[in-house]
């Protein structure tokens, strides 16, 4: 029986970032994600300058002719690397668009280019960045920010679910509870098996502090909240393999043989306290293959796990491995989740 195949919005970020660049890279050969398709929402003048300047250099790039663009048109001229509230809001713009037409089913999944915060509450919107936005617009409140990473050494897929994202460090023991992590571990769980097939995940999670407390003497929230909370989270999913509080400072090393495929993965995912702790591994592992992937949404939305990158935007050498790695991702989780055979 024919598989239908799934249609991904991308959106090109902030055009004066590298957005545009790295999208045209990333799709300069179809081949690499053939069972989908694309189309591409930004500003079609933008998109066909940034082309002629990488053919110009000898640089593979899509031509905007050849690709399904829903065009948002700019009204003023943008220069490569000069962000502004107008960049900011036509980035805005794209994503909305985007987002309609992925909630009345035109789209299974959204792939976002990166913005710039400032630039969008420069123009106004203030929202702490695009998840954000997503979230707003589909209705959800229970969602996460989750990392994926594919070895290019192995077999290993690095999947990382932060339970607190951009606050300061030192708003992470306020806002860690055991509310919020039965959220996280719903989430988490419920991804791994409508995503990924793993029907039976194993997990570990984070401690807080160094050495996981150490019983109290580096800091109590393991022993006062954390570990009676994961006898609970045990309870309530007998099925999962839960293991933790795992000390930060270790946790990291079998998924860092994983990737390099020395050993067995030990854990299907990873379940990190505060953005750094779950990030600087990832980024220093994987920093150009991890796409940054949205759940608890009704559709699939990934991103390049970088930024607008607007000291070398207009250059041509930005890389559009993350911007491949996420398109990738994103067909495929479309079509585990709402492709039918």
């Amino acid at each position: 029986m024919k598989v239908m195949r799934p249609h991904l919005a991308i959106t090109i970020g902030d055009p004066a970032g590298i957005g545009p660049e790295v999208v045209l890279k990333a799709l300069s050969d179809r081949q690499s994600c053939p069972d989908c398709h694309l189309t591409v929402i930004g500003s079609q003048a933008i998109l066909q300058e940034t082309y002629l300047q990488l053919e110009a250099k000898g640089i593979a790039a899509a031509n905007p002719q050849d690709l399904d663009i829903w065009d948002v048109p700019n009204h003023e001229i943008i220069t490569a690397g000069l962000g502004n509230a107008v960049t900011g809001d036509l980035s805005f713009r794209y994503l909305n668009k985007a987002i309609a037409s992925t909630l009345n089913g035109q789209f299974q999944g959204i792939v976002t280019g990166p913005i710039s915060k400032f630039h969008w509450q420069s123009a106004g919107h203030n929202y702490p960045g695009q998840t954000e936005l997503l979230a707003e617009k589909a209705k959800v409140t229970e969602y996460g920010m989750f990392f994926v990473a594919q070895s290019p050494h192995s077999n290993f897929i690095w999947k990382t679910l932060l339970a607190t994202t951009h606050i300061p460090l030192s708003a992470v023991p306020k806002t860690l509870t055991p509310a919020l992590l039965n959220t996280k571990l719903d989430l988490l769980i419920k991804c791994l098996q409508q995503d990924f097939g793993i029907t039976h995940p194993r997990i570990a999670i984070a401690g807080i502090n160094p050495h996981s407390g150490e019983n109290g003497a580096l800091g109590d929230e393991e022993k006062n909240w954390l570990i009676p909370w994961l006898r609970q989270a045990g309870d309530r999913y007998p099925q999962i393999t839960l293991e933790g509080p795992i000390p930060p400072d270790t946790m990291w090393i079998k998924p860092g043989q994983a990737w390099q495929g020395n050993i067995q993965p030990a854990h299907d995912a990873y379940l990190a306290m505060y953005h750094d702790q779950g990030l600087i591994p990832v980024k220093l592992m994987a920093f150009d293959l991890a796409v940054n992937t949205s759940i608890g949404l009704p559709f699939i939305r990934t991103s390049p796990d970088h930024g607008t990158a607007f000291d070398i935007a207009g250059e041509g050498v930005a890389n559009a491995t993350s911007m491949q790695a996420a398109i990738k991702l994103a067909s495929q989780l479309a079509h585990q989740r709402f492709i039918k055979v």
